[in-house]
């Protein structure tokens, strides 16, 4: 196996100011993201009876009921969830998500005194979905939670062994918007389905950004040629492993390089141009660290 990128110096341990910027980097994107989501449950969502998922859900919904303070719900609601979690999920998680949970209280009281945006159900749905994935997303990203129920069903999943993370979260919110179905009106519980669609997925595109990568594995006899031409024509750095032919048992030498998906047509186009019959296999990668990589350029 080859490898074509500079040699990886060694780790060195973090400074004292290195930690403290990364601190104080991850405390203002946690604080940014809780007044995001607060914007979308005070301004959108709440003030059109739409809820969204697990805890937050259930304060929304007692918040309704009750006339209490939905800050103040979310905090208290969620502390048990936060204290049990300590052990399965440690203690960097739970500071974060205690001060994450702490930041939303706050912020739901301070977007609370604005007045709600729009009383159209598909905006509010759709851009209410939207800024709470972007806010949960964030949060997300920076190691921390806003959601009990998460943490509750990452636990058990780990103890029962028979059911996921996924589908814990999927039985206990279908449970809350059947509920939602009771307290509001019944079409309130279908926009509260879709809102938290919608949210799932653009936290989705928050952790796993909008520039996507390809990793792509090339099967050629020509493979020295092919490398050399990727590096040269797409700046990026290749490796080549040895396989085996399923059919032929002859030993192959694989290609593998990762790029960006805008330079997928033109890494074809140079494959091809050496060899019109090599076998190329593409998939999404979400995260690349530790290689030579070109990042499109927008």
């Amino acid at each position: 196996m080859f490898f074509f990128n500079k040699p990886k110096p060694q780790d060195k341990a973090k400074t004292r100011a290195e930690i403290i910027t990364a601190f104080i980097k991850r405390a203002v994107f946690l604080i940014f993201g809780a007044f995001i989501v607060a914007v979308a449950l005070e301004m959108f969502l709440l003030p059109n009876k739409i809820i969204d998922g697990g805890v937050i859900g259930i304060s929304m919904m007692l918040s309704y009921l009750t006339d209490w303070n939905l800050g103040l719900l979310i905090f208290c609601i969620n502390m048990p969830f936060v204290v049990l979690a300590y052990k399965t999920l440690g203690k960097k998680f739970v500071i974060n998500t205690f001060v994450a949970i702490g930041m939303l209280a706050i912020a739901t009281n301070v977007v609370s005194r604005f007045h709600h945006i729009t009383e159209d159900l598909l905006l509010v749905t759709i851009f209410g979905g939207i800024l709470l994935g972007i806010g949960v997303g964030l949060i997300l990203r920076n190691n921390a939670s806003l959601d009990g129920t998460e943490m509750v069903s990452l636990g058990l999943s780990k103890k029962l062994k028979i059911v996921s993370v996924g589908e814990l979260l999927m039985f206990i919110n279908l449970f809350i918007y059947t509920i939602a179905g009771f307290v509001f009106e019944r079409d309130r519980a279908f926009y509260s389905i879709l809102t938290y669609y919608i949210a799932s997925k653009t936290i989705d595109m928050v952790l796993e950004g909008l520039d996507k990568a390809k990793s792509v594995r090339i099967v050629s006899d020509n493979y020295k040629e092919i490398g050399n031409s990727i590096m040269k024509e797409l700046d990026v750095s290749v490796t080549y492993m040895k396989a085996m032919g399923g059919y032929s048992k002859q030993e192959k030498v694989m290609t593998f390089c990762v790029v960006n998906k805008f330079d997928m047509a033109k890494l074809k186009d140079v494959v091809h141009d050496v060899d019109p019959k090599a076998f190329i296999v593409t998939e999404d990668v979400h995260e690349v660290e530790g290689v030579r990589f070109k990042k499109h350029k927008h």
